[in-house]
């Protein structure tokens, strides 16, 4: 029998509170995973950067972040050559147009808003961590990008519109 191995996630949020919540619906998650928290863009960067450092299977981002934000982050890391695979999902109380279109424009792989409850969470984490986010980066579709609910997920894997499904084309920026 093949030995699964544990995905690691790395989660960038500058809210105690919220790193705290993540971590305990992480642990009643029935996946191995190891979730090491940082609560400012910098330490994310500098994370990621140092010396000998193992890369984490998929980053969690939260965009609202004091020192470096989140937006920041996520074009350095795609600029970045050994870290532009990662996957980095943006995880943000926001669901503004602009701040999910900048997101997906800049490399952003999903775009999770904050459930507002416990429950809403853990169902939201434990879809999103079924993902084998171990082959790199993953992209959904422009309309899948922003996942708002539980709901959505499931109609987009019963529509065989998930990542591991086949890539989505990126969109091409110009200068407009």
């Amino acid at each position: 029998m093949k030995e699964k191995r544990t995905l690691s996630i790395l989660l960038a949020d500058d809210d105690e509170d919220d790193r705290m919540l993540f971590a305990d619906i992480v642990e009643q998650i029935e996946q191995s995973i190891a979730l090491n928290t940082v609560d400012d863009g910098e330490q994310l960067i500098q994370a990621l950067t140092d010396d000998g450092v193992t890369l984490p299977d998929v980053i969690f981002l939260d965009l609202n972040m004091p020192n470096k934000n989140g937006k920041e982050c996520l074009k350095e890391i795609k600029a970045h050559d050994r870290l532009k695979h990662l996957p980095v999902i943006i995880y943000s109380t926001s669901a503004a147009e602009k701040d999910v279109r900048e997101a997906y424009n800049d490399g952003a792989t999903l775009y999770i808003q904050k459930p507002s409850n416990i429950k809403g969470l853990k169902k939201t984490l434990t879809e999103v961590l079924s993902i084998n986010w171990k082959n790199g980066q993953q992209q959904f579709s422009k309309e899948s990008f922003l996942l708002k609910t539980v709901e959505a997920f499931r109609r987009l894997v019963r529509a065989g519109m998930t990542p591991l499904s086949y890539q989505f084309p990126r969109p091409r920026t110009s200068m407009q």
